[in-house]
């Protein structure tokens, strides 16, 4: 196949035409499954087709919430967009579990953000450093244009200095800038300054006394390691109200709890693991209000590295017979701008949420990311993983086995008191359907 030229310019009929008829067996039939996800409001499927370039049609996840989240004395239903088995469940089990004691404290410690411009200046130091103090200003009253709205808002520039980093790469130099966006995420406001500020010490250094007045922008880039944007949201009771699981004592599972997060701090191969569950709460709460779960995601795992080692997020302690249970993670969340004002279940999130303000949803997210965690390990110490896991995800087995609802009913009902598989739920469809094998059902391995 020859390569397309201008596929961005063709209509959207156009682009699913030329997409079908190269790459599907059935053309027609592929058409009507994209078509299938349309919105049948018009107006809606034009906003989405707005959102990225070369739209073809709506890719969908289950979009589910988790109710009884006592945060701060506050009661919140949480909304939470995820495909995964059993993340919404373990979600409402945990805040079940702390709304009869005390609920989730959270708490915003810092809101700081931060972006970079990069350049190449191969002059000296000394020189670059001594003139960059004299024209820092500059930088501020440059850019008031851009900042003046943000600053009505009690956002702006915080600090701007100078990074010298030729040890590490050859003239390489930083203008390292700290902003405050309020309830915004920012990225277009520090990028836009960032870029302005590349203009001002392009245009300073060429009116100076500078030897060597050539300079290279590389880069201007706000980061997404934000380790100074962060929340901490934590759980605590005394250790006998640890007591809710009869197979187990509450010192026995404040012992083994405390030990699981010990090896999660300690060991990277399971902190991966244990993070991913954390994110499973935090990112669903992020795709369900609008936000950029892929930056969350880079900058956790990052700030999860800071000590040199990768390791837990969250950490646990018990003194003076109070077991405490808490997480520290950077959150650079956004209420207005993006798509929160314009995807309607975004605006349908935060409605839910009671419309919060950009620290309130760091504190509310961070607080999903904790009760996925503690019933995770909750889960890990007592029962295991698999009891809870192989429930949620058994209709998935049975939906691709293309069991009936009655089929769907008596294989449920079977494994009420067991722990099902992949396997045994295949064995009991086959002799329910009354055949050895998928094979004599018709059915491809899955």
């Amino acid at each position: 196949m020859k390569p397309i030229k201008g596929y961005s310019k063709l209509s959207k009929d156009a682009k699913i035409e030329w997409l079908i008829n190269n790459y599907f067996e059935e053309p027609e039939k592929a058409l009507e499954m994209l078509k299938s996800y349309w919105h049948n409001e018009a107006d809606i499927q034009k906003l989405h087709d707005e959102f990225i370039e070369n739209t073809l049609t709506n890719f969908y996840l289950p979009y589910g919430v988790a109710p009884n989240f006592l945060i701060n004395g506050k009661m919140y239903c949480m909304p939470l967009a995820i495909e995964e088995s059993s993340v919404v469940a373990a979600a409402a089990k945990a805040a079940n579990f702390w709304v009869t004691r005390g609920g989730f404290k959270s708490t915003v410690l810092y809101t700081k953000k931060i972006g970079h411009v990069h350049f190449i200046y191969n002059g000296l130091p000394n020189d670059l450093s001594s003139f960059f103090e004299e024209i820092k200003n500059d930088f501020i009253k440059g850019t008031n244009h851009i900042t003046k709205n943000m600053k009505t808002r009690g956002g702006g520039i915080l600090d701007i200095k100078l990074n010298n980093k030729t040890n590490e790469e050859p003239g390489y130099y930083q203008i390292e800038a700290n902003f405050e966006t309020c309830d915004s995420m920012g990225a277009n406001f520090i990028n836009s300054l960032l870029e302005e500020f590349a203009s001002i010490l392009k245009f300073k250094i060429s009116e100076s006394s500078l030897i060597d007045k050539k300079i290279q922008i590389v880069m201007c880039i706000l980061s997404n390691y934000t380790p100074e944007c962060l929340v901490r949201c934590e759980v605590s009771c005394k250790v006998e109200e640890l007591n809710e699981d009869k197979d187990i004592l509450p010192d026995e599972f404040a012992e083994k709890f405390l030990r699981a997060i010990r090896i999660a701090e300690i060991e990277p191969y399971r902190a991966v693991t244990h993070n991913k569950g954390i994110m499973n709460g935090i990112d669903s709460v992020i795709l369900a209000t609008g936000n950029d779960f892929r930056a969350v995601e880079a900058c956790a795992h990052a700030y999860a590295s800071r000590n040199g080692k990768y390791s837990s997020l969250t950490h646990a302690e018990v003194k003076n017979g109070i077991f405490k249970f808490w997480l520290d993670i950077p959150l650079s969340l956004g209420t207005v701008g993006g798509i929160t004002t314009l995807h309607p279940m975004v605006k349908f999130s935060h409605e839910l949420l009671g419309k919060p303000n950009a620290t309130e949803l760091m504190q509310i997210t961070a607080t999903a990311g904790l009760a996925q965690n503690f019933s995770a390990i909750r889960s890990l110490v007592t029962t295991g993983i698999q009891k809870g896991h192989m429930k949620m995800h058994l209709l998935n087995i049975l939906n691709q086995l293309e069991a009936t609802e009655e089929e769907k009913a008596k294989i449920v009902e079977y494994f009420k008191d067991k722990v099902p598989s992949h396997h045994a739920a295949v064995d009991i469809f086959c002799k329910m359907r009354g055949n050895a094998s998928l094979d004599e059902v018709g059915k491809k391995e899955i």
